[in-house]
């Protein structure tokens, strides 16, 4: 029997698990009324199927990506235009390639790439049409490389996402005539929406630049929803403002380098979703000097720190000055990748219900069966081999009304105990230690 909790879920017509309100109140218009303070809205299903992705590859490439020293090298460093200018005579891209690009993500378990389309340095990676010579097809790449990225991702069943700066260090009118300035940047995230087919969404980035300035955020977001009525929109908050609410039609908040925090939709107009963004390393462009990378075991336990709250998880690769991903970045991919096939019922399908755990453990819906994620379990073996505690022992849950008939390790099926307390809502499961030669990081429990 699978464990449904009926006063925090109910069933989508898009097949989204939506968290209720106590009240049990769900309202399928985006309009609430007064009335409906503890009302959570149906998510539009744009939103829906961007939920279900649930994890996601962010791509910082261009220019600076031939000096190595990150994506903000040319306002950090002072670069004056003229030599900045220069990259574009060296800037190749021999080694892009889009089909390769959406295979990695592909195999990490990736279902959507975000990909600079133009970065603060305001060189874009497509054909502006005459909008401004700062683009791919002024340099020995001759290409329009979004045109390349976004056949290679549907060719690998991969969904293209366009990152597009607002803010820009090159075009003299971001401070000279702001106005005309939003003109160019509405002009150029059109050719983006007509060129290329659907989109599956707009990543913004910038305007946190000039906070007092009126952006004109309703005519850019008209725009897209004109050309692209199915594309998410977002617009990074950034640092200081994790989880921030901005314009109606924001599709997604984001949690920049930061776990996010639950989101409570209750008596809003509108179902807005979650997604953290991450580097892999401390910059969001290469770094050619930097070694901090993070591992499969960090980028796991993120990505069900994400899914603990029902956000998405979109970690960041920096290509190499040629467009490919370094080597390092790619096998820790692929490696987490592993993690992720194991658990892809459980990654994409669910959903949070109210399922708490100690410490970090927590459950998750998954539209038929629950799964309980349980952290900080060490190995089981022989003494001379076995290194530290194994963590194993009795695992508590809390907001489980269902009454359990079996619960099994979801990567081998193996049978736990456990006791359960109908009254109490509660579940204790007898978690056993990784079996020698196994360690999954964060091990699930299946239960029906």
């Amino acid at each position: 029997m699978s464990i449904r909790r009926r006063r925090f879920l109910q069933q989508t017509a898009t097949g989204c698990a939506v968290a209720m309100a106590p009240a049990g109140l769900l309202v399928n218009s985006a309009r609430v009324t007064a009335a409906d303070d503890d009302a959570i809205p149906v998510p539009e299903p744009r939103i829906a199927r961007f939920e279900r992705m649930a994890y996601g590859m962010f791509i910082h490439w261009g220019l600076y990506s031939q000096l190595g020293r990150g994506e903000w090298v040319m306002h950090r460093e002072k670069i004056p235009k003229a030599e900045y200018r220069k990259l574009r005579d060296t800037f190749t891209a021999k080694a892009f390639d889009g089909r390769k690009l959406a295979r990695t993500a592909r195999v990490a378990g990736m279902k959507y790439i975000t990909l600079t389309a133009r970065h603060h340095d305001g060189f874009s990676l497509y054909d502006t049409r005459g909008l401004s010579e700062h683009d791919a097809m002024h340099t020995p790449a001759g290409r329009d490389l979004i045109l390349d990225f976004v056949n290679g991702c549907r060719a690998e069943g991969i969904t293209p996402f366009l990152y597009h700066t607002t803010l820009d260090w090159w075009q003299e009118s971001f401070e000279t005539d702001f106005d005309a300035y939003l003109d160019y940047l509405k002009n150029s995230v059109e050719i983006l929406c007509t060129e290329y087919g659907p989109i599956g969404g707009f990543w913004f980035d910038g305007n946190w630049s000039k906070k007092n300035a009126d952006w004109k955020e309703g005519e850019l977001y008209k725009t897209i929803r004109r050309h692209q009525p199915e594309a998410i929109i977002v617009n990074n908050t950034g640092l200081s403002h994790r989880g921030a609410l901005g314009h109606p039609e924001i599709d997604s908040v984001t949690f920049e380098q930061g776990r996010p925090t639950p989101r409570d939709h209750r008596g809003k107009p509108k179902y807005v979703a979650g997604e953290m963004c991450q580097t892999m390393n401390r910059h969001w462009g290469i770094g050619t000097n930097d070694f901090a990378y993070m591992g499969p075991p960090e980028i796991i336990e993120n990505l069900c720190a994400c899914r603990k709250v029902g956000a998405n998880y979109l970690l960041n690769v920096g290509p190499t000055a040629e467009g490919a991903i370094p080597d390092y970045e790619a096998a820790t991919l692929r490696r987490s990748g592993d993690w992720v096939a194991i658990h892809a019922e459980a990654v994409y399908e669910g959903r949070p219900a109210g399922l708490q755990g100690e410490g970090d453990d927590f459950g998750l819906d998954a539209n038929g069966p629950t799964y309980l994620f349980v952290h900080h379990l060490g190995t089981r073996g022989d003494a001379n081999v076995a290194v530290g505690p194994t963590g194993a022992g009795p695992r508590t849950f809390t907001g489980i009304k269902t009454r359990i008939d079996s619960a099994v390790w979801a990567d081998n099926g193996e049978k736990l105990k456990f006791e359960q307390d109908l009254d109490a809502g509660t579940l204790t499961v007898r978690c056993t230690g990784f079996p020698y030669g196994t360690n999954t990081v964060v091990r699930l429990v299946r239960l029906s």
